[in-house]
């Protein structure tokens, strides 16, 4: 199949806020794909290549020097094939050899194609053809059950293996995905909630009220002395955490599947920074700063599946398996305890709390109700510096908000300047798009190939969930998990917050 039918269905797609609609237009691009197309057609929707990690940054993109094709020739093939090559690009010449792929690539690619080949390298495609759609989109292409297919994905991590077995696999081949001990599982997501006696409420009943570290998302599996453990993504870090390894090589159990978070403890016991603990994950060397496990949830004990046992089960066996490896944590119908724990973890140092409803059952891949996050929204009003042009359904309006902080000191560049920390586009309503879109060109001071660059005159409001060190940008701070509040008219850019202020907000 030609990639020009994937933009299609992708643009139509992303076009269009109906549910039912994305999923006729994807479903209808499903059923015309042959086996070897399935696995790489899902990445390139979910703007997760099937290669992993391509090498391939945003600059090297804009350095691609190549005329667009006129027609459309590329096949899905050879796009596999070609991020296959950016992928196995290794060691001395790599960086040429990505080069020359990247524009052998762009060459053949129609601009349209090229595109839409650029937003997947990047992981921005923002079609909305997001995985739960896909879901949907995958059963009524292969005419299989929703359920099933939902759960052959949960249980086998794999969204384009899952889909091929739906459209091509043998009758019974789709019910048959079960949990494997060395397979990794989609995670269970958790909802949102204000506070911990809200949570509580939601859940209707006793609850599991523990720890949300600021840590990373860890799934370990182990099968006598092999033992594998994989991120929030379910990519494969054994090599890079020799201590997580031994850890549960020392449990007491041969066979396990266990979800849990790391961080690294500073000297005085607390917390360090999520940099540090990110910063493990992607060093090949030697480290010189340790993790920690902390588990809060078990599906498999020697032989013994408990993802369908309900909460209180799996936490009765997952104490005696690990011990004071397990998250801290308390069960409680009283919402006065519940906040006091809240209160407890944050003081801690720790990120919030999550409220668990103690009879429910490990819905892996899911954001239910079941499970609640709980933890503080930070809000700064910060001055926009540039918008860039929106894709998809956002085509022809300005989105992705540049933000910046005020830098009255001049301490990272010019005094009473501001210092850019961050993007976003998240939480822009319709209205928003088209007001943004109509005012920020009548500000504009310049224009590149992929923003409009403003006066920074214009304050909006934004809640994010925390900071982190950046060497990105030069106040050597960026925002973790940015949203738009809302634009604030009656504040002027003298007014906004801080380079100073946010970098408060870094632990250590």
């Amino acid at each position: 199949m030609l990639l020009s039918a994937v933009v299609e269905a992708a643009d139509e797609a992303g076009a269009t806020s109906s549910r039912l609609a994305k999923i006729a237009a994807l479903s209808g691009l499903l059923k015309g794909l042959a086996p070897a197309e399935v696995a790489p057609t899902i990445g390139f929707l979910v703007a997760s290549p099937r290669q992993g990690r391509l090498g391939v940054g945003w600059r090297g993109l804009r350095a691609v020097e190549a005329r667009n094709a006129d027609a459309a020739t590329l096949t899905i093939g050879d796009v596999d094939a070609a991020l296959e090559r950016l992928a196995g690009a290794d060691g001395a010449g790599s960086a040429g050899v990505r080069r020359d792929a990247l524009a052998e690539l762009a060459g053949r690619a129609t601009p349209a194609e090229w595109d839409f080949l650029c937003r997947v390298i990047q992981g921005e495609l923002r079609t909305g053809a997001l995985e739960g759609v896909l879901l949907d989109a995958i059963a009524k292409a292969a005419g299989a059950d929703a359920p099933s297919v939902r759960r052959a994905v949960m249980l086998s991590g794999d969204l384009g293996q899952t889909a091929r077995v739906a459209l091509f696999g043998e009758p019974g081949e789709l019910e048959a995905v079960g949990l494997e001990v060395g397979r990794p599982v989609m995670p269970m997501l958790a909802s949102t909630a204000a506070s911990a006696g809200e949570a509580l409420g939601a859940i209707g009943g006793p609850a599991s009220v523990e720890y949300k570290l600021d840590g990373a998302r860890i799934q370990v599996h182990r099968d006598g002395d092999e033992v594998r453990v994989y991120t929030r993504s379910l990519a494969d870090i054994t090599h890079r955490v020799p201590e997580i390894v031994e850890a549960v090589r020392a449990l007491p159990s041969q066979r396990l599947i266990l979800d849990g978070e790391t961080l690294s403890l500073d000297e005085d016991g607390g917390p360090r920074p999520f940099q540090d603990t990110m910063a493990r994950f992607g060093s090949e060397g030697a480290a010189s700063v340790a993790l920690r496990p902390w588990f809060f949830d078990i599906l498999h004990v020697d032989g013994r599946d408990l993802i369908d046992e309900p909460l209180a089960t799996r936490l009765e066996v997952l104490g005696r398996v690990v011990g004071d490896a397990r998250m801290p944590g308390i069960v409680t119908d009283d919402p006065q305890r519940a906040e006091e724990l809240s209160r407890e973890a944050l003081a801690a140092g720790h990120e919030g709390v999550m409220v668990k409803g103690i009879e429910s059952v490990y819905a892996a891949g899911r954001r239910g109700k079941s499970w609640l996050k709980v933890k503080p929204v930070l809000t700064f009003d910060l001055v926009v510096l540039g918008v860039e042009w929106g894709s998809g359904r956002r085509q022809g309006m300005l989105s992705n908000l540049h933000l910046g902080a005020r830098d009255p000191d001049g301490a990272f560049g010019e005094p009473g300047g501001f210092v850019m920390v961050g993007k976003t586009f998240k939480g822009l309503t319709d209205d928003l798009l088209r007001w943004q879109t109509a005012h920020f060109p009548t500000i504009e001071t310049h224009r590149s190939s992929y923003a409009v660059h403003v006066r920074p005159e214009t304050v909006v409001e934004i809640a994010i969930d925390g900071v982190q060190r950046s060497t990105r940008y030069p106040g050597g701070v960026a925002l973790r998990f940015a949203r738009v509040k809302g634009y604030r008219p009656d504040k002027t850019a003298g007014e906004a917050d801080t380079i100073g202020s946010l970098r408060e907000l870094l632990r250590g």
